[in-house]
């Protein structure tokens, strides 16, 4: 009625591929327009969204058509608006930061940097279609203990092994390694009992970690002291095609 929004998504639509899409992961500034709003609801719609324009295969004018025409009731798309950029992925999470973020003090660059690292994962593993098959945000208390607040991004399972993986911003969070390096052995054990499965975790980290740096230098050895393998932002394409031949899509 009077007429006010606040930015809860995007969707970007390059020439070719697939939709990057994007969704807030903070609904503080939804709650101070409507503090009745149905946050659940609107956080279901970004799964929702994100499998209708996997069916859409790219074609940009019904999709454009249709976000127009579905989602009026609950969500009104803003005015289409075109772009240029080299990374359709990058510029994606660059958009993210301008139309849904809210400006952070400065404490908050450790869960911005995960964060980056995970929207570059999720968007690989999209890419090749497997995402919709991974289990996502594994809580580590169904194989540890009640209370541990600790939730593996995602993973799968082929051939009797049970693959994860985790984000983790070691140049802004040297904690995050400590904490999945402790817990992991524990996971492991777990999943064993319950499954009968043996576990692998990749972290993935930032490219180009400093090698002179001894906080970076003493959070992988931690992490590879637990047997968890390290993998930088530019290996994840290959870890999802893996994925991908494993899960039987390739």
């Amino acid at each position: 009625m009077k007429n006010e929004f606040v930015n809860i998504g995007l969707v970007l639509l390059p020439p070719s591929g697939s939709a990057e899409v994007r969704f807030t992961h903070d609904w503080s500034r939804v709650r101070c327009l409507d503090p009745e709003a149905d946050t659940e609801v609107l956080a279901a719609m970004e799964t929702d969204l994100r499998e209708k324009l996997i069916e859409l295969n790219g074609d940009r004018d019904f999709i454009l058509r249709r976000i127009h025409d579905s989602f009026s009731n609950a969500l009104q798309p803003s005015e289409f608006q075109a772009c240029l950029a080299e990374s359709p992925a990058a510029e994606a999470d660059a958009l993210a930061r301008l139309y849904l973020e809210r400006p952070r003090r400065r404490q908050s660059r450790e869960l911005s940097a995960r964060q980056a690292i995970f929207q570059r994962m999720r968007s690989e593993f999209e890419a090749v279609g497997v995402w919709p098959l991974l289990r996502k945000e594994i809580p580590a208390a169904q194989y540890t203990r009640s209370g541990d607040p600790l939730k593996i991004d995602c993973g799968y399972s082929p051939n009797g092994t049970v693959k994860l993986f985790h984000a983790v911003a070691l140049q802004h969070d040297v904690n995050a390694a400590k904490v999945l390096a402790f817990s992991f052995p524990q996971i492991a054990k777990g999943i064993l009992q319950a499954e009968h499965k043996n576990t692998q975790l990749t972290a993935v980290v930032e490219d180009d970690l400093p090698e002179d740096n001894d906080a970076t230098n003493y959070a992988r050895e931690t992490l590879r002291q637990q047997a968890i393998s390290i993998a930088g932002v530019s290996q994840i394409a290959e870890l999802a095609r893996a994925a991908a031949r494993e899960l039987g899509i390739a």
